[in-house]
């Protein structure tokens, strides 16, 4: 079997991304977010989660500017652990629940200096972590690169071919960025969120995937495909 979760980053960020990730959700195939719980519109992504049942909410991970650079001093293993388990324990305030997965903005988890404490953060909790758990992660539905806004890298057809030929047997999943322009976030990355909400919410889209017998999950629902396939 095929399955693909869809992952909405930057819940949280703003009343526009958060707008764009529930509708990509409701009227879409977006089957999961990951929330940044420092952001303005964190209480708000909050609370709208708590109507949306179906819906995986991860933690996305923010120490960086929208520029990608560090915003905070993690120069000791202290503060990197400390910085981590602040913002997973504001999760819960939040949410009142842990997290179903684990990832962060602009993928800083990479960082040689920072990827043990992730590590060590997700198996303390038993969350799958980003390109370090049986979910296979493809992050090229984005629509800017070399600092060029690429509109059809996002299109319905370039989301069709990706299907066809990018989600495989096992476990995806498929980075995207849903949205509506926002102007209290300032970000590089406006007006492609608003082409991905398009086309994450195209028929098309949901055609495709039954013809390819293509399962849409959540983070939330991993763990029991994961045993039933061991079973």
């Amino acid at each position: 079997m095929k399955y693909c979760i869809v992952n909405g980053d930057d819940f949280g960020a703003s009343q526009g991304i958060n707008c764009g990730i529930v509708e990509a959700h409701c009227k879409g195939v977006l089957t999961s977010t990951s929330l940044m719980v420092n952001m303005p519109a964190s209480e708000e992504a909050a609370i709208l989660s708590r109507k949306l049942p179906e819906l995986s909410v991860g933690l996305h991970i923010n120490i960086t500017t929208e520029d990608g650079e560090l915003a905070l001093d993690l120069t000791t293993s202290d503060r990197c652990r400390a910085e981590l388990n602040r913002q997973l324990e504001r999760f819960q305030e939040l949410t009142g629940r842990l997290p179903t997965h684990l990832d962060s903005h602009h993928n800083i988890h990479r960082s040689p200096q920072l990827l043990p404490h992730f590590l060590n953060l997700a198996q303390q909790y038993r969350l799958p972590l980003r390109e370090h758990s049986p979910v296979r992660y493809f992050p090229s539905f984005y629509g800017q690169w070399d600092g060029e806004t690429h509109l059809e890298q996002i299109s319905v057809e370039n989301l069709v071919q990706m299907l066809e030929t990018e989600v495989q047997e096992g476990f995806t999943e498929l980075s995207c960025h849903p949205g509506y322009v926002d102007p209290e976030f300032s970000s590089t990355y406006a007006i492609e969120r608003e082409t991905e909400l398009q086309t994450l919410c195209s028929p098309i889209i949901r055609s495709k995937l039954t013809e390819l017998q293509i399962q849409l999950i959540g983070f939330r629902e991993l763990a029991n495909f994961l045993a039933n396939l061991s079973a």
